[in-house]
């Protein structure tokens, strides 16, 4: 199994043309149900993500062996209707969908006492449309998106061509690590950070939990930094729960002056919570728990 994480994301502009040609002639069931044909190819074409949804779906989520094997192409479908999702959504379709708000009163509240925020998530539901809902209360961009997960650049200059490129504020994790800087700034100017913690790349510090019963890795940068800067952080995802339907929550936590690892421990029982509940939307297609297991 694949055990490091690229620090990007895979694709094709082609694939991105064809959905995006779909979706503006056809609307988003045509796109859909080209989907259901992609999700099959990877079944058998993308092997090791297979093999390492497969072992999180078997044994850690404790699926029978068959319930497995369906699951992983179900898991599939979900990834590949969250990102037509968000290509629909930014490029205009945003009244295609619903959304529900879900403790959104805790992110309003950091916006209106401008003191800084931490938000936490994890590559779990479609964190990536996010910013649908932070449009909807902060009008004065306050909230700044951490960029983990870079797009290839071929695929963002067509994005941006066809009017699909998010508006709101981004900071870009770098290697000289001046993103660090960035987001201590937007704290400091009493804005919210936005950032995911359950990716770390091979060769960067990290931190060891258990997640589903199995120890993992995770980024010690998110962690330390929450526990420092003496910020109030909050746990957020976005979950697809229909077709058409995202919620959106927003949990608070409590956290201790440098202790990172408790505050690990926090996150880590948040992301088992969502995944007790919506157990396909796991996208963490490599080897998260570095484990071998196969059946």
């Amino acid at each position: 199994m694949e055990t490091r994480w690229e620090g990007k994301s895979k694709g094709t502009v082609l694939g991105y043309k064809i959905f995006i040609w779909l979706l503006r002639t056809f609307g988003v069931r045509a796109a859909y149900g080209l989907l259901y044909f992609v999700a099959l190819y990877y079944c058998f074409f993308s092997l090791q993500s297979t093999k390492a949804i497969f072992y999180y779906l078997r044994h850690r989520q404790q699926f029978s062996y068959w319930k497995s094997v369906r699951s992983v192409y179900a898991n599939y479908l979900v990834f590949g209707k969250t990102i037509i999702d968000k290509v629909a959504i930014s490029s205009g379709m945003r009244d295609s969908f619903t959304y529900e708000f879900d403790g959104i009163e805790n992110i309003k509240q950091l916006l209106n006492e401008k003191k800084g925020g931490i938000l936490l998530s994890a590559h779990v539901g479609n964190f990536e449309i996010a910013e649908v809902f932070f449009r909807e209360i902060d009008s004065m961009s306050q909230i700044n998106l951490v960029a983990t997960d870079a797009e290839r650049e071929d695929i963002k200059a067509y994005l941006e061509s066809v009017g699909s490129v998010s508006k709101n504020k981004f900071i870009t994790i770098k290697e000289d690590l001046s993103h660090i800087f960035e987001i201590n700034n937007a704290l400091s100017r009493g804005e919210l950070v936005c950032l995911t913690g359950d990716r770390y790349q091979q060769g960067s510090k990290f931190l060891t939990a258990s997640l589903l019963g199995q120890p993992a890795h995770f980024p010690a940068g998110p962690f330390k930094l929450a526990s420092r800067l003496k910020s109030p952080v909050l746990f957020v995802y976005v979950m697809k729960e229909t077709n058409k339907h995202y919620h959106l929550y927003a949990r608070t936590t409590t956290v201790k002056n440098r202790d990172a690892q408790g505050l690990l421990q926090k996150y880590v029982t948040s992301v088992e919570t969502m995944l007790k509940k919506y157990p396909l939307q796991w996208f963490n297609y490599f080897d998260f728990w570095e484990a071998n297991e196969t059946e």
